[in-house]
């Protein structure tokens, strides 16, 4: 009985030491104080105030999207560990606590912009370099929501000849899941693909660059799986290894439930493990002509259900592993990221409804991604990107989709899926097409912004109290500054046709050739087919 004593106290001591805060903040929030960080998929509910009441722990929970262990306030303060924060506001309090590693809090001048300086220089540095460039100079098409998990090289060559039939330019076509023979196994499934090669030597011929869709998962059962396990390239279950006595092998591969199914993971934290992955990734550039790849999944939490790596961490860890491999590939997307700041990865928001609230979410969620660092920024899919709102033209919204393709035009990266032609009037399809021609247009400066970004760290896309600190517009939350010149004020309220829109001082010039004098908040004209944007006459 002492003996059991003396092991259920032992037990409890190391609950309790599991229990304590490696560290811990507390700061009291100023007054006109905002806050923002954290992640870029509640970036709605930012900024926080006096009034905010909110608690959100990053370990094992980057909310299917990017995320960062940053906090930063528009009276220049800002709060960083190189491991998951916990934070927590409270009428006025904010607390930041780890379960592992050091926080650092401090003051870089008085204002949103010098605190980004500073933690953009210290914290996340650019690396001078950014993803394929086509990503910002040309539409992106992704073919999900026309083939959802029927990919196939007839509906593809099929969906990229209709966009140059339709007036697109030619852009960067993702191929979605489902192309592959099966998780893990990397091959083009052959009674969907009769040529492969061919279809992409097409794509090119038509002027798109080819990025397939990819995960970290491997079916479970299938040969590759076996080969896996017996090297011990995946996840294990806690309980490590399984004795049964026609096992092909001793290793106990962890089964992971995600939105497609249950599945064993690659441990991508064995060094082994990334270079086979990134074998069968090679194979496919050199073998048919890829260009990239959509890496999907990846979030942290995949990995907090107690699996065995093989080296330890946190699960935030292991979506850095997968987001690392990336870096390899300049043409390449992502979802789901944590400490990637600064790096040349294009980073999508997570899928968006079919509906006007998730619109109107859609700018302060991209705001959030670059208070975070996060510069090569996609405002996921044109309409959405959740396929069931498409199945009938009865549930197309089709004033949501112009709106939502106008919202994407002066982004960094615009894509579409779902085809404008096939659900919208013919008026309207023009309308997005429309769209598509302007962000051609401003191709260039997209370009050149995305440069400056790699070098200084400064965001391509800015919310108003980035661009203009002093002026109070830390709660402007529906429009942007493209750069320093361009002032981009999309509507998202359904069936409205004109919007305010607030001037900092200046002249400004509208894309209806008005001059405007700023300091000021002015009721402008937005009928349907108009995107309000302003540019800076210096």
């Amino acid at each position: 009985m002492l003996k059991l004593l003396s092991t259920i106290g032992v037990v409890l001591l190391a609950i309790q030491l599991f229990a304590q805060e490696a560290d811990r903040v507390d700061l009291q929030i100023l007054e006109d104080e905002y806050w923002w960080g954290g992640l870029s998929s509640l970036g709605h509910q930012t900024p926080y105030d006096t009034e905010s009441v909110t608690v959100q722990d990053l370990w094992g929970d980057n909310k299917g999207n990017q995320a960062q262990p940053l906090l930063l306030s528009s009276k220049g303060r800002y709060v960083w560990s190189e491991e998951p924060i916990k934070y927590e506001f409270e009428k006025g309090k904010i607390r930041v606590t780890t379960r592992q590693g050091k926080i650092i809090s401090g003051r870089s001048g008085n204002n949103l912009r010098t605190a980004y300086a500073y933690v953009a220089k210290n914290f996340f540095p650019s690396n001078g370099k950014i993803p394929e460039e086509m990503l910002f100079t040309r539409p992106q098409y992704n073919t999900w929501i026309e083939l959802n998990y029927n990919q196939n090289e007839q509906g593809i060559l099929a969906y990229a000849q209709s966009l140059i039939d339709n007036g697109y330019p030619p852009g960067v076509l993702m191929i979605d899941d489902t192309w592959q023979e099966n998780y893990g196994t990397w091959e083009f499934a052959p009674r969907r693909f009769k040529d492969p090669k061919g279809m992409i030597k097409k794509l090119h011929d038509m002027g798109f660059k080819v990025m397939l869709w990819i995960c970290p998962f491997v079916s479970p059962d299938s040969e590759v799986f076996r080969k896996l396990a017996e090297e011990g390239m995946l996840l294990l279950d806690p309980q490590k290894s399984q004795d049964i006595l026609w096992a092909n092998t001793k290793n106990k591969a962890a089964i992971i439930r995600w939105w497609n199914g249950a599945s064993a993971c690659l441990d991508l934290s064995n060094p082994r493990t990334q270079k086979w992955f990134k074998d069968q990734l090679d194979h496919l550039v050199n073998a048919y002509g890829v260009d990239g790849f959509k890496f999907d999944a990846g979030d942290a939490r995949f990995y907090t259900d107690g699996v065995v790596s093989f080296h330890s961490g946190t699960p935030n860890d292991h979506t850095t592993y997968f987001a690392e491999l990336g870096l390899h590939y300049p043409l390449n997307e992502y979802r789901a990221s944590w400490k990637m700041a600064g790096l040349p990865l294009a980073q999508r928001l997570r899928d968006k409804k079919h509906d006007w609230e998730d619109l109107q979410k859609l700018i302060a969620d991209q705001m959030s991604q670059s208070i975070m660092g996060y510069a090569y920024t996609c405002p996921d899919m044109i309409g959405g990107g959740e396929h069931g709102s498409f199945r009938t033209l009865s549930t197309m919204d089709e004033e949501l989709i112009v709106r939502s393709a106008q919202v994407h035009a002066l982004m960094p990266m615009m894509q579409y899926s779902v085809a404008p032609w096939r659900v919208l009037s013919k008026e309207n399809a023009a309308l997005c097409r429309q769209a598509a021609l302007l962000h051609t247009k401003v191709g260039d400066y997209m370009l050149g912004l995305a440069k400056t970004a790699s070098e200084t760290g400064e965001p391509i896309v800015k919310p108003m109290a980035l661009a203009y600190p002093e002026s109070g517009y830390e709660t402007i939350k529906d429009q942007f500054m493209l750069g320093d010149d361009i002032l981009v004020s999309p509507v998202i309220e359904k069936g409205a046709r004109s919007r305010k829109v607030v001037f900092p001082e200046g002249k400004w010039k509208g894309d209806d050739g008005k001059i405007i004098e700023g300091g000021k908040t002015v009721e402008v004209d937005a009928p349907l087919a108009r995107l309000p944007y302003f540019t800076k006459i210096k």
